[in-house]
């Protein structure tokens, strides 16, 4: 699916970094200076899954194919950029195009990298990113204005949305992001949103990038960033970007065992993928064949016939029933067979809507 997350950040706070675990490809360079990445570098992550691999013990398939995330890493931001500064508005117009934002955020101290801004201060540093967001919006937003002024002397379509939009921009000159104005579910909004895809309105996730020792215990900055997620309704992960890049150089058992050694459950990374994911209202169902598991990528809320055309349209446009057992009794029963002698499989029409891990069958007649 073409839906993505953007990682943003001011130049050097591990972003590119970030980017090269995520891909487990070192193709977004990353060095101790700003700008290092020119163009945005996109890729396909999957999204780690174990349910995947239990239902592999029972189907023995030739291979597992993942759900993925799309992943964008644009070029570091600074001050000014809404008005060109660094590599300015290009970079902006990236973000545009994402779902959901990975704001990553430095909050560790090494004298040896250096920062744009001269010095460690994660709050300074989200306020400098967050307000070229807005000073963007306002810039789209007064061209729409312009155009909305002459339209309304003879559409009232185009008066109403000028109301709306007058206000937004009140809203966006205090140097309020888009995500907390008032009318955020009028359908005027509604319509004017998905036309100008805000940049400050999109979901954001903290990427706290913070030193191995930070990794247990969060330090101050850390803490800074965190109160601040929570006044605003964000979720932070606090990884180490450099111990994650080491991380995907190792084999699943080696990586688990390093992670242990450490402390810690579960890669910062992993935690990226899963909030990204749900953060972009995706779930997953299953297709368990001996060619193939299979997680299918949709959106949550779906309904039998719309998820089913994400393997093929025909199963969309000829759907006659979906065959569906649910994860848990799919393993409890080991397998197919046994979820239909203990009438675990039920039988599902047009109005049936997934849930996350449904193992499907679709029959359709085209």
């Amino acid at each position: 699916m073409g839906l993505g997350v953007g990682i943003v950040g001011l130049p050097n706070i591990g972003k590119s970094t970030t980017f090269n675990a995520l891909t487990k490809a070192q193709n977004a360079q990353s060095e101790n200076y700003p700008f290092c990445t020119i163009e945005p570098n996109k890729a396909v992550v999957p999204v780690p899954d174990p349910r995947l691999s239990e239902l592999a013990k029972i189907v023995n398939p030739e291979r597992l194919q993942y759900s993925t995330v799309d992943f964008v890493d644009i070029a570091g931001l600074v001050k000014g950029a809404s008005k060109g500064e660094g590599l300015g508005n290009k970079f902006l117009s990236n973000i545009r195009e994402v779902e959901v934002i990975l704001h990553m955020v430095r909050c560790f101290v090494d004298e040896n990298v250096v920062h744009v801004e001269g010095d460690v201060n994660p709050l300074r540093d989200i306020e400098i990113i967050e307000t070229e967001l807005i000073l963007a919006d306002v810039e789209q937003l007064d061209k729409k204005i312009d155009k909305l002024n002459r339209q309304a002397k003879f559409d009232k379509a185009a008066k109403a949305t000028l109301e709306i939009a007058l206000e937004l921009k009140a809203h966006l000159d205090e140097l309020q992001p888009v995500s907390n104005f008032a009318k955020k579910e009028d359908d005027l909004f509604i319509e004017l949103n998905k036309e100008l895809r805000f940049l400050s309105g999109k979901a954001i996730i903290y990427g706290a990038n913070v030193d191995e020792d930070s990794l247990l215990e969060d330090n101050e900055l850390v803490k800074i960033v965190k109160q601040h997620a929570q006044e605003v309704g964000a979720e932070v992960i606090t990884l180490c970007a450099k111990i994650e890049e080491e991380l995907v150089t190792l084999e699943e058992e080696e990586a688990a065992e390093f992670l242990a050694d450490l402390g810690v459950e579960e890669s910062g990374l992993n935690k990226i993928i899963h909030t990204a994911f749900a953060k972009l209202n995706l779930i997953s169902y299953f297709t368990a064949g001996v060619k193939e598991v299979r997680a299918w990528t949709i959106n949550k809320g779906w309904k039998a016939p719309k998820a089913a055309s994400v393997i093929h349209n025909d199963f969309e446009k000829g759907f006659i029933r979906a065959e569906v057992i649910s994860y848990e009794d799919f393993i409890a029963c080991h397998g197919e067979n046994g979820a239909k002698e203990a009438g675990k499989m039920r039988l599902e029409g047009k109005d049936y809507v997934v849930q996350d891990g449904d193992v499907m069958h679709f029959r359709f007649n085209v």
